[in-house]
């Protein structure tokens, strides 16, 4: 065998990235000459985006949103499949003792996002262009993850905060926090992305890599254990756990719909966020199977 090569990859710490997390403690990449050294990212997609663009990380799981916004913009990497092809379910959160009590008191707020060009950013745009706020002026704190969150949202230097529903339900369910509505992204949420360079040079051990993690993506899915074991790694009740897991999907190919890619361009058009559309082809390696 080749010496190995160290291929970094990265992902958000969440359910969505258990195959990975289980592939990797079964050392289920032993038979491919590959040493993979998988960081959580807290940050998310924007703090994934930024060290793919200066090298320090070679494989991510993005949102789709934010992955194809960077792309158009003149990152350094492509899409080489989905990740997960189910929606996101994001909650829209403020803090337990706030005046905002619907959805509309948040016209005009302040948005905590974990830093720009992150799904939190991306979708607070969406969110209000779908609403038909005003969203030049929208305004935002970067806080960096979760955490730097809850303390915007408790000091009162941010009003409202996006992030994915069931991670943060412990947070309502302890009262820190109240979820005064739910926006589910219209796609699928989560690409792979590779670093143009890496697939270059490597493209037959990224495809030997994500067969494995699609292998454990399925077994995941059609194992009726996995939801105790979704609640008890990321502390989330057994029914949000059981609720979360039948909704998911991890693809199980390399299938890119072209519709889908048109759709987020759109989007991302029609706030202004990206100066123009692309083919879809431009944001996809050849190993994506557009349909």
């Amino acid at each position: 065998m080749k010496n190995p090569i160290d291929l970094r990859i990265g992902g958000v710490p969440e359910h969505f990235n258990l195959p990975w997390q289980i592939a990797l403690e079964e050392n289920a990449f032993s038979e491919l000459p590959a040493t993979i050294q998988w960081t959580d990212y807290a940050g998310g997609t924007g703090a994934m985006a930024a060290d793919l663009r200066e090298g320090k990380l070679d494989v991510a799981m993005l949102l789709t949103e934010g992955a194809v916004a960077d792309i158009i913009r003149g990152s350094n990497y492509r899409i080489v499949s989905l990740y997960v092809d189910s929606p996101l379910l994001w909650g829209i959160h403020v803090h337990a003792d706030s005046p905002f009590q619907e959805i509309q008191d948040l016209k005009g707020c302040t948005y905590a996002v974990s830093r720009y060009g992150s799904g939190s950013h991306l979708m607070a745009f969406v969110d209000a262009k779908s609403r038909e706020w005003p969203t030049k002026n929208l305004k935002f704190e970067t806080v960096g993850t979760l955490e730097g969150a809850r303390e915007a949202l408790a000091n009162k230097t941010a009003d409202a905060f996006l992030w994915e529903k069931f991670m943060t339900k412990p947070l309502v369910d302890s009262g820190e926090w109240r979820r005064i509505e739910e926006r589910p992204t219209p796609w699928p949420c989560f690409v792979v992305v590779v670093r143009e360079e890496i697939m270059d040079q490597h493209a037959e051990l990224v495809s030997g890599v994500l067969q494995v993690v699609r292998r454990y993506g399925q077994q995941l899915k059609f194992d009726p254990e996995a939801p105790t074991l979704i609640a008890r790694r990321y502390g989330l009740k057994p029914e949000d756990a059981k609720t979360w897991w039948d909704d998911v999907r991890w693809a199980n190919n390399s299938i890119v719909p072209v519709l889908m890619l048109e759709e987020v361009m759109n989007t991302l058009m029609r706030i202004n966020l990206i100066p123009e559309k692309v083919l879809p082809e431009k944001l996809c390696y050849e190993a994506a199977l557009l349909v």
